[in-house]
């Protein structure tokens, strides 16, 4: 489920995966990689690195568990008044991260015949301390 509002002037934009049923156990284990790769990089969205540093801390866990080539996109984007702008967080992205700058973190997973999963947050930077603007629950819900 992705959602996005418009304030003036300004977008959001935020990504949740849920279930309708139990989900496979693989999916299930999915899930948890993305999960964990989606909060490690939200942590690390830091004043002064790359979009591409920030990219590889998610594109690191998820090859490490053996997903690596179902990563298929850049962990996110900057939001503001457009819904997709700079700074890039992908493998090309080049643009240090500044004070105030909103971006998207938003690893997937994504299996042919099985299922993906894709968790989306929005994030300040603010020195070494991102702020999270998106609150709802990461954890899995089953429908």
């Amino acid at each position: 489920m992705d959602y996005g509002a418009l304030y003036n002037g300004y977008c959001s934009d935020m990504t949740r995966t849920v279930f309708l049923g139990k989900p496979d156990q693989k999916l299930e284990k999915v899930y948890k990689i993305v999960f964990d790769a989606q909060i490690t990089a939200a942590a690390g969205v830091k004043k002064g690195l790359k979009g591409k540093d920030i990219d590889m801390i998610a594109r690191n866990i998820i090859a490490r568990e053996g997903y690596g080539e179902n990563f298929g996109h850049g962990l996110g984007h900057g939001v503001g008044l457009e819904i997709h702008e700079e700074p890039r967080l992908s493998m090309a992205g080049v643009k240090m991260m500044k004070n105030g700058m909103v971006v998207t973190v938003e690893p997937g997973i994504y299996i042919d015949g099985l299922g993906g999963v894709r968790i989306e947050d929005m994030v300040v930077v603010k020195d070494n301390e991102p702020v999270i603007l998106t609150s709802s629950t990461k954890e899995l819900i089953v429908i």
